[in-house]
């Protein structure tokens, strides 16, 4: 397996429920390790910018203020096969349909608020953590 890196949100509805350590020792827990992290509140430009990809569905504008509405914890996440790794761990992301054990299952509140993001694929990740970690951010 190769090592790779993802990028991961605690979404603001995880941050207001104080669920950073506990989503953090599951991410530990996976095998994955936490080299970049910080808690920050994303502007409306930023997220606008970050789910760009969304612009034309309906659900964006209600997206955009889901992330706007508090603090979030952005992070880089690095280990074996770590973008399906995290996938797994964050759980389906209805949290009605994660399986048991997953984030989004113990700690999700509804689709809209389902606590934690995580990229897609290694083109994505690379965008992700671009927007908002520098190289010197960055401590394997």
């Amino acid at each position: 397996m190769a090592i790779e890196r993802t990028f991961s949100i605690i979404k603001p509805d995880a941050t207001r429920r104080n669920l950073t350590g506990a989503i953090n020792a599951k991410i530990e827990q996976a095998g994955l390790r936490i080299i970049a992290q910080k808690r920050v509140r994303m502007t409306r430009e930023q997220a606008e910018t970050f789910y760009g990809v969304h612009r034309e569905r309906p659900f964006f504008g209600e997206l955009v203020d889901t992330m706007t509405a508090g603090p979030v914890v952005v992070q880089v996440l690095e280990g074996d096969n770590a973008i399906k790794t995290y996938r797994d761990i964050m759980g389906a992301t209805n949290p009605a349909n994660a399986d048991a054990g997953t984030i989004r299952k113990e700690f999700a509140v509804s689709v809209g608020e389902n606590s934690v993001h995580g990229s897609d694929a290694p083109e994505t990740a690379a965008v992700e953590i671009a927007q908002w970690f520098s190289g010197n951010d960055i401590v394997g």
